[in-house]
């Protein structure tokens, strides 16, 4: 007998709906006679055990008859163990376990446990939204992924924790209710980091730096001796960027689903993420990589931040695979069989030491360091990668005074956020006024930058002689522009103006400096 379920296969951040096709022959055979076509990966191939010993302890005696089920279509690679599910399913619709004689209208994932158990699985928000585009309406899937799942509008997300539930819902719909959520509340319960600027001692043109950054979406580069404040600085920036959109949150959540790293209490990332991955990542575990590709460090820092402490101490290769996701905003990874495309939009806060033993510059400390080996320790970060990132500042150390003082005049990370959001809304005005695909001011193109970045005869000049006397790039033009744009649009400035245009030169005089 013939029985058909649906379930879904996930490739990159999306989903694909599968048809698990299961017969099972009248003819008595070994036990053991149990195949699975249509190109399934191990963990597929070994669901019949575990499909078994769950049907079996759930009181469900299958036969030692052949059984075959295909997932088709079968040119499609499948992985993973949330096909568990329906094809125990088939296979008991098969028998006559189930009063439906079909189940067009539902899609199923879960990992079966031995005793019938339900685990969760990776990629339920792209499976609901897969589930919708194809207009099936009803989603069953194991409780801990009922949240995320539940955040797609028109597909009934069944929450279950065991085989036997399923099976109930199928057959009588056992009262079981489809699961709503407020995603309104889920982002409305964001929080500004529990780590303020308030907390931060001096640094005011750091701070500034990183005002300008978040507000814009800038990458920014810190340079300074040990101690002085670059990591508790980067880890604050969460904290004063603008908080997520609705869209922006589930494009999110989608990648932190695929990768398993999704909180299932809350199903939804709320804030914005910040990735700080250890100076000994692999290039795939950076970018995102394996037979079949999942997102890695800078697709998780989606819509967020990603922190690279001691820069120079990251692999060459490591660092130069990140030129087109800092370029185009995305990742794409071929391999033989599929080419896939994730998100990878993020702002980047870095940090490195001036030299090998961190104190070149420094009045506290003699760096015993020799020019050459300054200038190797530099070299391991490229000038190509460098032009990528929009602002370079020096963070120097804080003296004793600074240290110990209790100025109340210190800025809040919430008094920081509001000036952010102001800006970020300026920005988002003028984009969607003519209609254009940009958020924020990073992001613009050559286009863009030649409409919204005019300057008077002043700020021309100016620019002109920082090209020429500090022989930046045409990379680096742009940059400065982008930049000038976003301190004119904190100020509330329709015009760039000289003095926006000079600070943001001032944020590339460490290419003078050191990759002169």
């Amino acid at each position: 007998m013939l029985f058909k379920t649906q379930s879904a296969a996930v490739y990159g951040i999306d989903a694909n709906i599968i048809e698990v096709e299961v017969d099972v022959s009248p003819n008595r055979q070994p036990e053991d006679n149990f195949q699975t076509v249509g190109l399934p990966d191990a963990a597929v191939r070994e669901s019949r055990q575990r499909i078994r010993a769950a049907l079996r302890n759930c009181g469900y005696e299958v036969p030692p008859t052949t059984i075959t089920i295909n997932l088709a279509p079968a040119d499609i690679k499948k992985e993973g163990s949330g096909f568990d599910l329906p094809m125990a399913m088939g296979i008991l619709g098969a028998y006559g376990g189930l009063i439906k004689k079909e189940l067009t209208e539902y899609v199923m994932v879960g990992e079966l446990s031995l005793d019938g158990g339900l685990r969760g699985v990776r990629g339920a928000l792209p499976i609901a939204v897969a589930a919708r585009a194809k207009k099936i309406p009803n989603l069953i899937v194991p409780e801990v992924n009922a949240r995320e799942a539940a955040l797609v509008a028109g597909v009934n997300v069944y929450p279950v924790k065991s085989l036997v539930e399923v099976v109930n819902l199928l057959n009588s719909g056992n009262g079981i209710q489809p699961m709503k959520v407020d995603t309104q509340q889920m982002l409305g319960g964001e929080i500004v980091s529990a780590a303020d600027f308030k907390e931060v001692r001096g640094q005011f043109t750091a701070k500034r730096a990183l005002e300008i950054a978040s507000a814009g979406g800038h990458n920014i580069l810190m340079i300074g001796p040990p101690g002085s404040g670059k990591t508790m600085l980067a880890k604050r920036v969460p904290g004063i960027l603008p908080p997520l959109t609705f869209e922006e949150a589930l494009e999110t959540t989608k990648i932190h689903s695929v990768a398993g790293v999704l909180d299932a209490t809350s199903g939804l990332v709320g804030i914005r993420p910040f990735r700080a991955p250890h100076h000994t990542i692999s290039d795939a575990g950076l970018i995102g990589g394996g037979i079949i590709p999942r997102p890695g460090e800078v697709s998780l820092a989606h819509n967020g931040v990603l922190f690279l402490d001691e820069l120079p101490e990251f692999p060459r290769n490591v660092l130069e695979v990140m030129r087109q996701p800092l370029e185009d905003g995305n990742v794409c990874i071929a391999r033989a069989s599929m080419s896939l495309t994730f998100p990878a939009r993020f702002m980047l806060a870095a940090a490195m030491n001036p030299c090998p033993c961190g104190y070149h510059g420094s009045a506290q400390r003699e760096c015993p360091c020799s020019p050459q080996m300054i200038q190797r320790y530099v070299s391991k970060i490229s000038g190509p990668l460098m032009d990528r990132i929009d602002i370079h500042i020096d963070v120097p150390a804080v003296n004793y005074k600074e240290l110990r003082s209790s100025d109340s005049k210190i800025e809040s990370s919430a008094q920081i956020r509001e000036r952010v959001i102001r800006a970020r809304e300026i920005q988002l005005n003028r984009f969607a006024a003519a209609g254009e695909r940009v958020y924020c001011n990073a992001q613009m193109g050559a286009r863009q930058i030649r409409t919204y970045c005019d300057l008077g005869t002043d700020s021309e000049r100016m620019l002109e002689r920082a090209m020429q006397q500090q022989g930046l790039s045409a990379r680096a033009h742009d940059r400065i522009l982008k930049v000038a744009r976003t301190i004119a649009d904190l100020d509330a400035s329709p015009e760039i103006e000289s003095k926006h245009i000079a600070e943001a030169i001032q944020y590339r005089t460490l290419d003078r400096t050191y990759w002169a």
